[in-house]
């Protein structure tokens, strides 16, 4: 049997961190890896298009109506959806009540007590990545998730999560086994969004593991609650999550320990290719004579 690998997507919410990591945890499956997610974001949307389903019931909820966690068995709280990938999602508080990274340290305790990890070869933790609370920090702090992949897009509260995100890997990298494996873009068509992410990657030591093309094809399956490997396995963006999901695969032990950056720094490293697209803007249409007066 294979070595158990655990992963987490974070990243800003409304990032497309959840669409992202089912397509790509679907491409998995797809290649004969056998999948858990443990949905740890309190809208519980982690699981919808494995399950074809509306939200599924959270641990949180379950164990309210039965009284507690422990008067559950597995079977309450995991469902099983696509390619036999096995579907759980912790919950939260109503809002304003509570905190909802409660629901994450309970959930992954009861999970690992009633043999949820067993036989199986990748366990995904979906993350909701810009709340800095210890909850949300679960997964990275308890040393549960050793490959973090940070969903990000060249716009700047997306860049500003990521880099917050590197900062709680590195706060626990010595003390346990976690690893940045790598940036995700998820394109949002900024100016020059591959050129950023990549460079936002190499400021924080690591590599842009894939850029995902924006396409509406996504919204299309989402609306029928699927993946997009399911719903148009033959399309682009397929292929897109495929090339992703295989590059997941290989990138076992190639995590790195974070170098996080300053405000500061951030805002430059924005500045700098903002300048760079009003250059750019600025040549076109010019003569080469043109072009070289104006640099």
């Amino acid at each position: 049997m294979s070595e158990l690998r655990q992963i987490a997507f974070y990243g800003k919410g409304g990032i497309g961190k959840s669409t992202t990591s089912q397509n790509t945890l679907a491409a998995l499956a797809d290649l004969g890896q056998k999948i858990l997610i443990v949905g740890c974001d309190p809208k519980a949307d982690s699981t919808r298009l494995i399950l074809h389903s509306k939200n599924q019931d959270t641990i949180l909820h379950l164990a309210a109506e039965a009284g507690s966690v422990e008067d559950l068995e597995i079977e309450d709280v995991m469902k099983v959806g696509y390619k036999n990938i096995r579907c759980v999602e912790s919950g939260g508080p109503e809002p304003g009540v509570g905190c909802a990274g409660r629901g994450v340290i309970t959930s992954i305790n009861f999970l690992e007590e009633n043999g949820a990890y067993e036989g199986i070869d990748y366990v995904s933790y979906d993350v909701l990545g810009d709340v800095v609370c210890g909850g949300f920090a679960m997964p990275i702090r308890e040393n549960k998730a050793q490959e973090i992949y940070i969903v990000m897009s060249g716009e700047m509260m997306a860049m500003y999560a990521a880099n917050n995100i590197s900062k709680g890997i590195l706060k626990y990298a010595n003390s346990g086994g976690v690893r940045l494996g790598g940036l995700i873009c998820n394109e949002r068509q900024t100016d020059l969004e591959l050129e950023l992410a990549e460079a936002l990657a190499a400021k924080l030591g690591t590599t842009l593991i894939h850029f995902v093309p924006r396409d509406n094809v996504v919204q299309h399956a989402e609306l029928r609650r699927m993946t997009v490997i399911e719903y148009a396995p033959e399309s682009k963006q397929a292929e897109e999550y495929r090339m992703l999901a295989k590059k997941i695969h290989a990138n076992k032990g190639n995590g790195v320990i974070p170098t996080p950056i300053t405000m500061d720094e951030l805002e430059d490293l924005l500045m700098q290719f903002g300048i760079m697209k009003r250059e750019d803007e600025s040549l076109v249409g010019k003569t080469a004579g043109e072009a070289v007066l104006c640099t």
